[in-house]
């Protein structure tokens, strides 16, 4: 890439007189800087190696110094809108197709082994550049906006809906294990629950109608709905071994499907609801609805409740890791394991 070029797409200022005019390459990691190459300082303690490597020109957004005047010194104002600004001019000259899908879908795609044209979009801004940079020509993306800029790209499809006869056929399941049959392929007990098919059913249509060639691996966890088996002390153990279930669910735009799922499969069980304080006042009322201000009162909330499942909004289950804090009081039958 010229650096004439580089300077007009990232809207960078050039901070002295190079004699360098042109990058061979561009890379994130000094210690793969080969001579010809454009360093992106993520990292400005390694500028120095970089340079040393051969760098012909650094890019960075924090005060830096200079420290060869023969190449090339580019300040920008942040790092990652610079990748994307090269990116979107890199994509621009590509013949592919771009859909726009939710992160549960994504999520499951990635679940997925696919062709080499078709490619789901996770990570950060460094990992997109590495998929995208050199990608073959008629190529098929999927990205959520939740994870992925749109900024990278200029025209965008919606994620389309399933056909009606593109339906999964549940032959069993539980509230996390389910068995179907999709396109005449049966998945025997697999680890997701009867809670995401819709969503899979949307993501094996679109792959279908596209002719994109797939196969499952095994499901784990995305993030969402995520169920962590627990004794009476919150200890956690292996799937499906305990009656005491925490369910951990980030995003809050699912929970009142969540909790309606929950409902419907698990009407004999009793289930608890613990959301954040200020999300009370969209849900409709219950009883079961307890709200939080911070994590040590979630900590509490589940001590102090006998309960079958916990749906847990808003946290990770990495809350598992603090320390409970009990209050000082006598023991309870409760708070012994079974």
């Amino acid at each position: 890439m010229r650096l004439e070029n580089l300077l007009a797409l990232t809207n960078a200022k050039l901070l002295n007189e190079p004699f360098v005019k042109e990058f061979s390459d561009i890379v994130f990691e000094a210690k793969r800087v080969k001579r010809g190459d454009l360093f992106i300082a993520f990292d400005t303690s390694t500028i120095d190696e970089a340079v040393r490597n051969g760098a012909y020109g650094v890019v960075f957004d924090k005060n830096t110094e200079i420290i060869d005047d023969e190449i090339a010194w580019i300040r920008v104002e942040f790092l990652d809108d610079a990748l994307r600004r090269l990116l979107r001019f890199r994509l621009i000259e590509k013949d592919i197709t771009v859909y726009e899908c939710g992160e549960i879908t994504l999520k499951l795609a990635l679940q997925l082994v696919t062709e080499s044209n078709f490619i789901t979009l996770n990570g950060d801004i460094k990992t997109i550049y590495h998929l995208l940079w050199d990608l073959e020509e008629a190529s098929t993306l999927l990205f959520s906006p939740s994870i992925t800029s749109k900024d990278i790209f200029t025209d965008i499809k919606p994620f389309p809906k399933k056909g009606s006869g593109d339906t999964i056929t549940i032959i069993e399941q539980t509230l996390f294990e389910t068995s179907f049959i999709y396109d005449n392929t049966y998945y025997e007990r697999q680890l997701i629950s009867p809670f995401f098919i819709p969503y899979l059913e949307e993501l094996f249509s679109f792959l279908q109608r596209n002719n994109i060639e797939y196969r499952l691996k095994k499901f784990t966890p995305i993030d969402h709905f995520e169920p962590v088996f627990t004794n009476k002390k919150f200890e956690v153990k292996e799937f499906g071994t305990s009656d005491k279930v925490l369910i951990f669910e980030k995003n809050s735009a699912l929970i009142e499907k969540e909790i309606s799922f929950l409902q419907q499969q698990a009407s004999w069980a009793k289930i608890v609801y613990i959301i954040p304080y200020d999300l009370l006042s969209n849900i409709e009322n219950d009883d079961n609805l307890l709200p939080y201000r911070n994590k040590q009162e979630i900590l509490n909330i589940l001590r102090e409740q006998n309960f079958h499942f916990a749906l847990v909004v808003g946290v990770t289950k990495d809350i598992l890791l603090q320390p409970l804090k009990l209050p000082a009081q006598n023991p309870s039958l409760f708070d012994f394991s079974s």
